[in-house]
This record gives C-alpha cells, sequence and structure tokens, in this order.
C-alpha cells in the first residue's frame, strides 16, 4: 500500500531501547488505589459505593451520568476508605472526585458473565459491553470508545486505522503490548469490525494496523496474527513525529485529509489505538472492564527502565519503586511523552487509564535554557504538521489579540510542540498556543453561563408573566360567576351562604 506524504513534522531520537528490551511485567497491588472519578472526556463518574463498603475486583465504584461519560471499576478487592477530593495527575496538582480503596490482598473478582461469542452479538449489544466496560481510548485522548463507535449511525464508516504509530520518544507500551499480545489485538480489531459493518450494505469495511516501521518485531507480529483475516491488514508508515497524530495518520495511510475543525468520521473513517483493541477483546470475551493498563517508565532518572501492567488507581511512586527506584531526583517528572505530555507536581498521583508513560528525566535530558528573541527564520511554519504559522500566532497572543490567533488557525493546531521543539530561539511557542486555546475555552464558558443566565432569567420573566395574567382572568371571572349563579353553584347546587336567609338569621 502506498503511503501519502505528510508535510512538517520531525526526526526525534527515539530513546526507547533501555524500556523496550524486557518484557511485560505486572506490578504488584500497592496498599491504596486512588481512582478518579474523571479518567476520560467528558462529565465524571457519579459514586455509586459509599465509605466503609467492601468492593470486590471489577465492581462499578462510579457510573456515568450521560452519553458522554465513562463508569469507573474497583481494580482490587477491598474497602472503600475515602471518597472525596484527592491531587490529579495534573501539572496544577489541583484535587479532583477520587474513591479510594484499601487493598485486602485477596484479589477476588465479581461474579462475570459466561463467555460468549462477541461476533454473534450486534452492533448495539456490541456497544453497550464496551461502554458498561468503562472503555476509553488508551492513546492518551480517553475519549469513551463506545461513543466514538456509536458515530456509524452518522456517518458511514469505510475504514477503521489501529494507531500503533507511537512516535513519541521513550513510549513502548504500545510496541510491547503488539508484540506479546498481538492475537488479541486483532480480536478487538474484528470485534470493532463487527460492530462497524452492522445495518451496512456495500463493500466491507477494510481494517488497518499502522505501525512506525521501527517497529520490526510488532510488525511482524501483527502481520502474523492478521493474515488468517482478510479484512485486516498491517502497514508500515514512516518513522516521523508526529505520526501518530489521527489526522497525520489518515492522511498517510488513504491519502484523505480530515477538513479543519471537522472528525475523522465525517471522512468515513475511524481510528483506534491498539491498547483500546486489546481492552476491547478483554471486555468482550471475559467481561472484564478496565481496570488495568500497560504504562512505560523510563528516562534518565529511572534505575530500571521498563514496561508493567498497571492497575489503575496506583500512585506513581509505587511504579518507581517497582523499578529500582531513581538513580537521582528528577528535573522533571511527566505523564505521558516528552512531546505532548504533562508535568506532574508529585509522585503520589495515580495512574489513570490515559496514562501510557511516566517519565523521569535529566536536567541533561531536558536541556533547558532561556528563550532568545525569535530571528523570524521560520523553522516554526516549515515543520509545523497542520501547514500553520506558529511565530505568527504567538506574536498576537502576546499582544492580547485572540481573535487574531484564530484567524491564524489556532483552533486547527494539533498541539505536537514540533514548533517548540525545532525553535532555535528556544521561545515556549506550544505553551503560548495551550495558554490561548485554555483563554478561549474559558471566555466560551464563561459566554455560555452568560447565555443561560439570560435564558432562564427570561423563561422566569415569561412564567411570571403567565401567572399574573392567570390570575387576572381569575378574578375577572368571579364577579361574573357569582352574578350568573346568586342562588348557589351550578356545578353542586349548593346554597350561597352569604344570601341564605337561614345562614343569615
Amino acid at each position: 500500500m502506498r503511503i501519502v506524504h505528510v508535510r512538517g513534522g520531525v526526526r526525534l531520537n527515539g530513546r526507547k531501547r533501555r524500556a523496550e528490551r524486557g518484557r511485560i511485567t505486572s506490578l504488584p497491588i500497592p496498599a491504596y488505589l486512588n481512582v478518579p472519578l474523571k479518567q476520560h472526556i467528558g462529565a465524571p463518574a457519579e459514586p455509586v459505593v459509599r465509605v466503609g463498603e467492601h468492593v470486590l475486583k471489577g465492581q462499578l465504584l462510579g457510573r456515568p451520568p450521560g452519553p458522554m461519560s465513562a463508569p469507573v471499576h474497583a481494580p482490587t478487592s477491598g474497602r472503600v476508605i475515602a471518597i472525596g477530593a484527592a491531587p490529579a495527575p495534573h501539572p496544577s496538582g489541583l484535587d479532583t472526585p477520587t474513591i479510594t480503596v484499601q487493598s485486602d490482598g485477596e484479589e477476588q473478582w465479581i461474579e462475570l458473565a459466561p463467555p460468549i461469542d462477541p461476533l454473534a452479538l450486534d452492533a448495539a449489544a456490541i456497544e453497550e459491553r464496551i461502554a458498561d466496560a468503562g472503555v476509553v481510548g488508551l492513546g492518551g485522548a480517553a475519549f469513551p470508545a463506545a461513543v466514538k463507535l456509536r458515530l456509524r449511525t452518522r456517518h458511514p464508516i469505510h475504514t477503521l486505522i489501529v494507531n500503533g504509530a507511537e512516535c513519541e520518544p521513550y513510549l513502548t507500551c504500545d510496541d510491547r503490548l503488539m508484540q506479546e499480545r498481538a492475537e488479541e489485538i486483532i480480536d478487538g480489531v474484528r470485534i470493532m469490525l463487527r460492530a462497524l459493518e452492522q445495518d451496512r450494505s456495500g463493500p466491507s469495511i477494510r481494517a488497518l494496523i499502522a505501525i512506525e516501521n521501527n517497529k520490526g518485531d510488532a510488525l511482524a507480529a501483527l502481520k502474523k496474527a492478521a493474515s488468517a483475516h482478510p479484512g485486516i491488514a498491517t502497514i508500515a508508515v514512516p518513522t516521523r513525529y508526529p505520526m501518530g497524530s489521527e489526522k497525520h495518520l489518515i492522511r498517510a495511510v488513504t491519502g484523505k485529509e480530515v477538513p479543519a475543525r471537522a472528525l475523522a468520521p465525517e471522512i468515513g473513517v475511524l481510528v483506534h489505538n491498539v491498547g483500546t483493541a486489546f481492552a476491547i477483546h478483554r471486555a468482550l470475551r471475559f467481561g472484564k472492564p478496565l481496570i488495568s493498563r500497560i504504562v512505560t517508565l523510563s528516562g534518565g532518572a529511572v534505575a530500571s527502565p521498563q514496561n508493567f501492567e498497571v492497575l489503575i488507581g496506583t500512585p506513581v511512586s509505587a511504579l518507581l519503586r517497582a523499578a529500582g527506584g531513581l538513580r537521582q531526583p528528577p528535573a522533571r517528572l511527566l505523564m505521558g511523552g516528552p512531546m505532548m505530555g504533562a508535568m506532574l507536581p508529585h509522585a503520589e498521583v495515580p495512574i489513570v487509564k490515559g496514562t501510557s508513560g511516566i517519565l523521569a528525566l535529566t536536567s541533561a535530558e531536558i536541556a533547558a535554557r532561556p528563550a532568545a528573541p525569535c530571528i523570524r527564520c521560520g523553522t516554526c511554519v516549515a515543520v509545523c504538521p497542520c501547514g500553520l504559522v506558529p511565530v505568527e500566532m504567538v506574536s498576537q497572543i502576546r499582544g492580547g489579540r485572540l481573535e487574531g490567533a484564530l484567524r491564524f488557525g489556532l483552533l486547527d493546531c494539533v498541539g505536537c510542540g514540533t514548533c517548540a521543539y525545532s525553535c532555535p530561539s528556544r521561545i515556549p511557542l506550544l505553551q503560548y498556543l495551550n495558554f490561548a486555546k485554555g483563554e478561549l475555552t474559558a471566555r466560551e464558558r464563561t459566554k455560555h453561563k452568560a447565555e443561560e443566565a439570560r435564558r432562564l432569567a427570561e423563561r422566569r420573566r415569561l412564567r411570571l408573566a403567565q401567572q399574573a395574567e392567570a390570575r387576572a382572568a381569575t378574578a375577572t371571572a368571579r364577579p361574573r360567576q357569582q352574578h350568573r349563579h346568586p342562588e348557589g353553584s351550578e356545578a353542586t347546587g349548593a346554597p350561597d351562604r352569604t344570601t341564605n336567609p337561614q345562614v343569615a338569621a
């Protein structure tokens, strides 16, 4: 299959060697697990357990309040010791609603549904089971997987792309997963195809598993596992960041371009991560909810980088201890990759569904230096995979002209960071762009609240006016009724006590 050239991007030092060699290791169960109620795009889950309650592994802890949400489940058996605010895995370090489970060491599962053949289910049943299992996109976006599959009802899907590019430096969790659990990934892909092909006439949907060409073992494993399934093919894509970005992967593999501010399903393509496919396999074949994931632990400060299968809610500190601790205090602790990952305030925050890696980087790896004035070299323009002009957008942002940044395509930026990485002046271009996006989101939220307040005030005014009109109409009708029926009520024949001589007497 021919790969279409994608503009921009950069070649990065992968720094994957130290973590990619060993097999996936299961992390020991920690004493406490902090399970945030929001680990996905959409509304946070609502708790369905109480403090002091004993829960089993896989038991529902929080249910979704609406369709754009996902449930969370107990990662192990134990006792709920707290429901409240706890530090979130976010640079701010602010608290988020969290359920804390104290492990009892028993690992006692809830009663799981008997095994079934998911390929015999209809699309609605498949989507329902995926939703109930709390499966979200494991590539980082954490979009509820069932919601994405359900887009087939709004847009005709002809291609399912399974993203195994893993283009961020250091991260190797998807690589190891593809090498060690290829058959399970292919089964998850088949289940997704089954859901997408329901109620469809015409050609079958094809599935393309896209893997960067520096992952030879993973390519071989997936190609072998897919060989018995004609509708599934593997394809090697160039090792060039940000090849794992949804829009750029679609362009490289299909030649189609997702329009600005549009969704991939609008052009007939759906993208899921290989980790998501594996989670769907577990959920549909065995009824197991998403309570663990593969996480890369790496960076120059880590004694023994490797990949672990980690229970959701495990503190980052437990992960560091399992890898032999730190060789030196890290200059920066990241969740995710060095290009798009988030800085962590400390190591006591929990692993969540969207955690692909934990990086403890040294000062040498960061190579931080003060920003210098822009020299107008145009490097940021040349490397931008979206064809934007970051230097002009940042100029508008620094001048407080967010509308000007919008006109230069701010909302089309995917936040890959290639501009900041390539800037010879070390200007933090990505931070400026992310600040502007956050500011615009805050303004939109404020505007929406004001409009909602005005709408509610107008509804109240109309309601009060209607009530006043109704009272006025009632007051006008009462004398007329008394004049028409002076001897009593027409409905009951009861005497009018104000004119009855006996009552008056």
